[in-house]
């Protein structure tokens, strides 16, 4: 399985898309947008078309999660994460492929 989901992130894609998406038949989708100095950069939203042909979907958590076939293989262990905390609050993105501040070899990070 590719890009995994913490049950705390799949608890809060439910309550955002019961608010902005309620009753349309939406998934989560992620991308990846560009690399640099600062690492890959990820978005997140929310889908309703899916194509087997180019996307990937897993399911967790009763979330379904969907990226393109071209990113399945850069996001391989990826794990999303909601974080509630007095410093964080907001979606965590670890990719263990692509360290924090690792995007290009003459960053010198």
């Amino acid at each position: 399985m590719s890009i995994l989901l913490t049950e705390a992130a799949a608890n809060e894609v439910k309550t955002v898309m019961a608010v902005k998406e309620p009753g349309m038949n939406a998934f989560l989708r992620m991308s990846i947008l560009g690399g640099g100095c600062s690492g890959l950069q990820y978005s997140l939203s929310f889908d309703t078309e899916y194509d087997p042909k180019t996307d990937a979907q897993y399911e967790q958590h009763g979330v379904s999660v969907v990226t393109k076939k071209k990113f399945d293989l850069h996001l391989e262990g990826t794990e999303i994460d909601f974080l509630d905390t007095p410093t964080a609050h907001g979606f965590s993105i670890e990719n263990p492929n692509y360290p924090k501040g690792a995007g290009c070899a003459g960053c010198g990070g």
